[in-house]
């Protein structure tokens, strides 16, 4: 009975929101009729756009007030009231929720006080009928029940009208996938930036510096080499040490374009080998991922080695610890890395640690990135990469 009770309170309690809204519901036409005669004569187009949005909080209340009763959402779908003043009042115009939302609001006029005022009535009976039926002869409620069948009836009727059709909610799912690849690409954009930023200033810095300095030693030597052979070929084999130096930052600049060891041992091997040389005692386990038969596509593969060896160099300079474990698995058309270090956590993607590169690097490939450093460790960043293969 108890139960029964706080039940019937929580159905009162909807109902009586509902008769309330039912009220504003009956003020707010006049303002909706207002705004459409201010806007047909020109004088009151400024009012639509507010007017509209005005609707959108009240359709929004309700929605949330259905939501706490029944326990789903009612996904709101809206085209955005933005742009100059003739752009916003064309989207509010246009918008199908907008009509969608008049049509809930007449009706719920209705319905939202009728259906109160016939749970008020129920509610007196059932505590008179119920009182007797359950306190006295330890019976189940028969009446009160119905008060929150009122209210399944409701949210039933508010859910329907408020609801939007399957054509605007794939609209929207569309719409919000345009604004998130759009978000992605630009982040996209700026990595691949900065990584050619990177190899300029590696080559510039480096390799052609080195390239410079032998070119020079190569013309002093051969002035040299008729009158002074022994300083022409002191110069001839510094020239050498530089050449081999200039080959070594090329192929450092290289293995960041792409690593080689990718193509010549593919993602596992490449992976055990950055394992042996981070300078920790890491444990590799991979499932699904062995093999030239199953291997990921070459842009997959190089995200994946990137992603494993800026985690295992985070974990080396500024987690403190001692071992950690990567494991790379397959799970129908995804691939999924996880690197966990046993260090003092904290990591944080605006502390430096190469965390928001992962991010901008995985995202261009559609893929997401979870990373828990909770202060005091572990450390664990997972990714999950879709491909085909």
């Amino acid at each position: 009975m108890r139960e029964t009770l706080r039940r019937t309170e929580r159905a009162l309690e909807q109902l009586g929101v509902a008769a309330l809204l039912s009220l504003a519901s009956y003020l707010f036409i006049g303002v909706v009729l207002l705004t459409l005669v201010t806007t047909l004569i020109v004088v009151g187009a400024g009012v639509m756009p507010e007017t509209v949005l005005m609707l959108r909080r009240m359709a929004g209340f309700k929605r949330r007030r259905v939501a706490l009763w029944t326990g789903k959402e009612i996904p709101e779908v809206y085209v955005p009231l933005t742009g100059t003043l003739t752009q916003r009042v064309r989207a509010g115009v246009t918008d199908p929720a907008t009509y969608r939302d008049l049509r809930w609001l007449a009706a719920h006029f209705i319905y939202g006080w009728l259906l109160f005022y016939v749970a008020l009535p129920v509610f007196i009976v059932g505590m008179l009928v119920d009182g007797v039926w359950c306190g006295l002869l330890g019976r189940r409620a028969v009446v009160l029940p119905l008060v929150a069948r009122i209210a399944d009836l409701e949210a039933l009727w508010s859910g329907a009208l408020l609801k939007a059709s399957p054509e605007a909610e794939r609209s929207a799912r569309l719409t919000e996938r345009v604004e998130e690849l759009t978000v992605t690409r630009a982040g996209a954009v700026a990595a691949h930036g900065a990584e050619l930023r990177r190899i300029e200033r590696d080559l510039h810095d480096g390799t052609q510096a080195r390239l410079v300095s032998m070119s020079m030693r190569v013309g002093l030597a051969r002035r040299a080499f008729d009158k002074d052979p022994e300083a022409a070929r002191k110069l001839l084999a510094d020239a050498q040490d530089q050449a081999e130096e200039a080959l070594t930052e090329l192929r450092h600049v290289v293995r960041g374009i792409h690593p080689p060891i990718l193509t010549d041992r593919g993602l596992v091997g490449a992976v055990r080998a950055l394992a042996a040389s981070s300078g920790l005692d890491v444990a590799v386990r991979a499932e699904g991922v062995e093999g030239d038969a199953v291997r990921a596509p070459a842009a997959v593969e190089a995200a994946a080695y990137f992603v494993v060896a800026e985690a295992l160099t985070n974990a080396a300079k500024h987690s403190g610890a001692e071992k950690a474990s990567v494991e790379l698995s397959r799970a129908g058309g995804v691939l999924r890395i996880s690197v966990r270090d046993e260090g003092r956590g904290g990591a944080d993607d605006a502390g430096g640690s190469g965390l928001l590169g992962v991010r901008r690097r995985v995202a261009a490939l559609d893929g997401t990135v979870e990373v828990a450093s909770p202060v005091g460790g572990p450390t664990v960043i997972e990714v999950e990469l879709p491909c085909a293969w």
